[in-house]
């Protein structure tokens, strides 16, 4: 029992399922150092853009001023805002969500959460949102809904958001994945800038990925798109409507694919 311990004790020979767990580790560590690596859309997908706006409550529940965010559930989807700090009963977040949309989903699940640093969150308010039918119209929808909470249904105060929907078949192409053969698998970004990872290290030794024998490239092209929208166009319509967020006007704008009549007319209707 007394000696040296042979050289593979607790090592255990890396199979191919092993290496291709690591690839896939590094594969993933690459994508998430690059900004707008994970940008990709599904073009066969809806997609419903939340312009979470502000919100204002009935109550404080906090000792002193609450930190609020909120948390919206689309489908099996969940995502949140940042956190409104010292927001009180008037938090503001001007947040734009952009989420797919399955077929069949038409409503969203919101909640409001008081953000603490040392016990469990506090959830302030809630409701349940169906989605109006103008926005599978395209029409950008702008509204007040009320709150749940403590307080009662419908008493916990109103949160303010803008509703726009892009059917499937209009989201621009992301780049598909390209694996090349006999080479290190490289992992194309929509920005165009690929993304290599070196040859994955197992116990010490240089692991060689397998790839398909031959290449294999999604037979789509990407669309080329300008910009929707330029900052004079934001500032122009902003002119016009100077007590409107400036990020509502943007979200409206791309609901109208860059038309700044369809906008005015939109924002004319919000207002009336």
């Amino acid at each position: 029992m007394v000696g040296e311990l042979p050289h593979d004790f607790l090592r255990v020979d890396a199979d191919f399922t092993q290496q291709q767990v690591f690839a896939d580790q590094q594969t993933a560590a690459a994508l998430q150092a690059v900004p707008g690596a994970f940008s990709f859309v599904a073009p066969h997908l809806a997609r419903l853009t939340i312009t979470v706006c502000q919100a204002k409550l009935t109550k404080n529940y906090g000792i002193m001023r609450m930190d609020l965010y909120c948390r919206f559930r689309v489908g099996h989807s969940v995502f949140e805002t940042h956190t409104a700090n010292g927001g009180g009963k008037n938090p503001r977040w001007n947040k734009n969500i952009h989420c797919h949309i399955p077929p069949g989903v038409d409503s969203i699940y919101l909640e409001i959460f008081d953000e603490k640093a040392f016990t469990t969150d506090d959830r302030v308010a809630w409701t349940h949102i169906t989605i109006p039918e103008s926005v599978f119209s395209g029409e950008a929808v702008e509204d007040w809904w009320n709150l749940n909470g403590k307080q009662g249904d419908g008493k916990e105060g109103m949160i303010n958001m803008v509703l726009s929907y892009t059917p499937p078949g209009q989201l621009p192409v992301a780049q598909p994945v390209v694996y090349a053969a006999g080479h290190t698998p490289v992992m194309v970004i929509p920005s165009g800038a690929p993304i290599v990872y070196p040859p994955p290290q197992v116990g010490g030794a240089t692991v060689t990925v397998q790839t398909p024998p031959q290449p294999v490239i999604a037979q789509q092209q990407q669309q080329h798109r300008g910009p929707l929208f330029t900052e004079e166009d934001v500032k122009q319509v902003k002119d016009m409507f100077p007590n409107v967020e400036e990020q509502v006007i943007k979200s409206v704008l791309e609901a109208n694919l860059g038309n700044k009549d369809a906008t005015i007319n939109s924002l004319l209707s919000m207002n009336t």
